[in-house]
C-alpha cells in the first residue's frame, strides 16, 4: 500500500512525504513549492516518462534524452479540474520514429496510472519532437 501525508508549515505550505521517504514542499500560494495541481502534470510527465523510457531500452533504440512537457487547461469552475492536456515528447538519439510512436501510445493506453487517471475528466494529446543528434 502507498501511503503519503502532508505537516502544514505556514500559510498554504506543506511538507509532503509519501511511503518513499523523500519529501516534497506544497504551496498553494507557489511561494515556497509547486502547487498540487502542478504536481499532478509533474507526475503525469514523470509516470508516461518512466514508461517509454523503459519501452525504449526493451526495444534497445538509442536515444539520449527525453524530456515530457505538459500544458494544461482547467475547468473554469470548482472543483478546476483538468480537461485538456498537450504532451509534448522530446527524444533525442537515433532512435527511430515508429519506435517513439509506439512507446508514447503504449504509455498512454496501456502503462501510464496517472494518465488512465487524469483521463476520466481530460483529453490528452501526444506530439513528438525529435532533438539533433
Amino acid at each position: 500500500m502507498t501511503e503519503a501525508r502532508t505537516i502544514w508549515i505556514e500559510k498554504q505550505c506543506f511538507n509532503g512525504v509519501a511511503s518513499s521517504g523523500h519529501t516534497i514542499v506544497v504551496d498553494g500560494d507557489k511561494a515556497a513549492g509547486n502547487t498540487p495541481m502542478e504536481l499532478v502534470l509533474v507526475a503525469l510527465c514523470g509516470c508516461t516518462g518512466y514508461d517509454v523510457v523503459s519501452i525504449l531500452r526493451k526495444k534497445r533504440e538509442p536515444f539520449t534524452s527525453l524530456e515530457v512537457r505538459a500544458q494544461a487547461e482547467r475547468a473554469a469552475e470548482p472543483p478546476s479540474v483538468y480537461t485538456e492536456i498537450r504532451l509534448t515528447y522530446r527524444v533525442g538519439g537515433g532512435v527511430s520514429r515508429k519506435a517513439v510512436e509506439d512507446a508514447v501510445r503504449l504509455s498512454q493506453e496501456k502503462y501510464c496510472s496517472v494518465s488512465a487517471m487524469l483521463d476520466k475528466t481530460a483529453k490528452i494529446t501526444a506530439t513528438i519532437e525529435f532533438a539533433d543528434s
